[in-house]
């Protein structure tokens, strides 16, 4: 079983503020409303995706504190990931 999380970048011209969508895939050429999204958090959502396709529940501790100001990236180590495992999920991104 996969999936794909479907993405493009939204680009902003710093000149006059405008926005352009970078989009190889087309994914978005239809679509009039876009949501931007950080790089962070979108491969943390894609690494939870996987980690939920793969049944690794096993894996994971119980959070028991969480700070509105933590970054998103962290919570793979709160769930109990050692390096070595974020990187095999992240070779499974491709």
């Amino acid at each position: 079983m996969s999936y794909e999380v479907k993405n493009a970048i939204i680009k902003r011209d710093s000149f006059d503020e405008s926005y352009e969508l970078v989009d190889p895939n087309g994914f978005f050429r239809d679509k009039d409303v876009l949501v931007a999204i950080d790089s962070d958090t979108l491969i943390t959502i894609q690494l939870l995706i996987t980690s939920i396709l793969r049944n690794d529940f096993k894996k994971w501790e119980e959070i028991t504190e969480l700070n509105d100001d933590e970054n998103i990236s962290r919570l793979f180590v709160k769930l109990g990931y050692e390096k070595e495992e974020i990187a095999e999920l992240l070779k499974g991104l491709k």
